[in-house]
């Protein structure tokens, strides 16, 4: 499919389909420029390791661009990196070290450990320090469109009350959002309104601070990812995404800055949903939290990116110990498949078109990963009756198709083993069977085995795997 026409590209545009978060319903994807499709999905405030809430917002835009990959769009994804805010000096005050340095630390460990959970690096990863002057230049536009105001020693504020759509986003009004929040909004009595938020925040003694119309100081939150998405986007790019609590305040008040500076910001809003665990919300007061490092060291990157992909990405996801022995199931018959394929020495062919239909099918419905899962499990066991049938053009048509679809969503089976001490160790332990010297079999097995080797013996010889 990535050799699709210019008419493919353009029938394509009415097939996906996503759930616009504005509108609150599933919508045709309605591109800026046909064939193209552009994304910003909130990254990360690097001051600390990452969780698995940022693993399934990460894995969720992940699996959106190799999707629209796979059928021919050209994708481009932005994922910023927040390395300025409030929890950043804070926790830099509380460990005797620069700002940058911490951010440098957990960015780097934060950028490591989502390419071992398989997520693919972003087009581009901008960090919020580098786009300060384009802050500025936004705010200046807002001041000068009577949509902001100073405070003096304390900052620039955006003004609510002259954005009349505020709350749009949420499907609330600004009486609303003003009445059930009261306990969380600034109520500054300086603000005209407590709704109000600020642009940029006036120097305080030791914060890091850069020079503005309004004096030293630094930016807020929101205006960051305006910036770092137009720079880099555009105006009117396709997607905006992030997790779902980032939907309010964070997406609105982006949506409401861009808008009132006069630009067109993000054609569709997309958010993906909250993590459970143990049937209750992850925090660290309830002793529950899981940072990603510890969970893929727990369960395996692969079977922990299937396990969400399994839960549809707008769902509160469960994540469970017995969620995980499924997802861990779910793997070895996955690595079972290819094994068996490869011990009966069936080559790929040609993919069978039918099953990459009903897979783009569920796919375009709204990212549909948890039934695009069930027809790759169907391909398998189609293939797995191939060969109990003896129709090597069958298992070799379920060979392909299931490699191609499983690359699609990150899930890369398990690779022949080609290393010639191994080799030469199972050539040993073969000889040793045929002269029935089962003990030394044996011993060369358990060898393999504290060298991480897990071997598998089939009707055409042993198979290995590492552990």
């Amino acid at each position: 499919m990535a050799n699709a026409t210019i008419d493919d590209l353009f029938s394509m545009i009415l097939l996906m389909r996503l759930h616009d978060t504005m509108l609150n319903q599933v919508v045709d994807l309605d591109l800026r420029e046909p064939g193209k499709v552009s994304i910003y999905a909130c990254g990360p405030t690097v001051y600390d390791v990452p969780h698995l809430g940022h693993a399934r917002t990460a894995l969720t835009y992940d699996i959106l661009k190799r999707y629209l990959e796979w059928q021919g769009y050209e994708t481009k994804l932005v994922s910023n990196i927040t390395d300025i805010d409030d929890k950043i000096i804070n926790r830099s005050a509380d460990e005797g070290i620069s700002e940058s340095d911490l951010a440098a630390t957990y960015t780097a460990v934060y950028v490591k450990q989502l390419r071992e959970f398989g997520v693919k690096d972003p087009d581009a990863r901008p960090h919020a320090t580098e786009y300060v002057d384009q802050m500025v230049q936004i705010i200046e536009q807002l001041v000068a469109n009577d949509a902001a105001y100073e405070i003096p020693g304390s900052g620039i504020y955006f003004d609510v009350s002259e954005f009349e759509t505020y709350g749009a986003l949420v499907q609330r009004t600004a009486g609303d959002l003003r009445e059930s929040a009261q306990a969380r909004i600034s109520a500054d009595e300086e603000k005209h309104d407590p709704l109000d938020f600020a642009l940029w925040k006036t120097a305080k003694p030791g914060e890091p601070t850069w020079e503005s119309p309004w004096g030293p100081g630094r930016p807020g939150w929101h205006i960051e990812c305006v910036a770092m998405s137009l720079d880099l986007l555009g105006d009117n790019f396709d997607i905006h995404g992030g997790g779902s609590d980032l939907t309010f305040p964070h997406h609105e008040n982006e949506r409401a800055e861009s808008e009132a500076a006069g630009h067109a910001f993000a054609r569709h809003w997309m958010h993906s949903g909250m993590l459970n665990v143990s049937g209750e919300k992850m925090s660290k007061s309830l002793g529950n939290f899981q940072t990603l490092g510890d969970a893929m060291s727990r369960y395996g990157a692969r079977p922990l990116r299937l396990a969400m992909l399994q839960a549809h990405y707008r769902s509160l996801m469960e994540l469970s110990d017995e969620t995980m022995e499924g997802a861990t199931g779910g793997i070895d018959r996955i690595d079972a498949f290819f094994r068996r394929m490869q011990g009966s020495r069936i080559a790929s062919g040609d993919t069978n078109k039918e099953t990459k239909e009903k897979f783009s099918q569920t796919m375009d419905n709204d990212l549909g990963t948890p039934d695009a899962l069930a027809i790759i499990f169907e391909a398998i066991s189609a293939g797995n009756s191939a060969i109990d049938n003896k129709d090597e053009i069958s298992a070799s048509t379920s060979l392909a198709t299931v490699t191609e679809l499983l690359d699609v969503l990150g899930l890369s089976q398990i690779k022949a083993g080609s290393n010639a001490e191994i080799d030469a160790l199972l050539s040993d332990r073969e000889k040793a069977r045929e002269d029935k010297n089962f003990a030394e079999a044996d011993r060369i097995r358990d060898e393999l085995q504290l060298k991480g080797i897990e071997i598998e013996d089939t009707p055409n010889g042993p198979i290995w795997r590492y552990l």
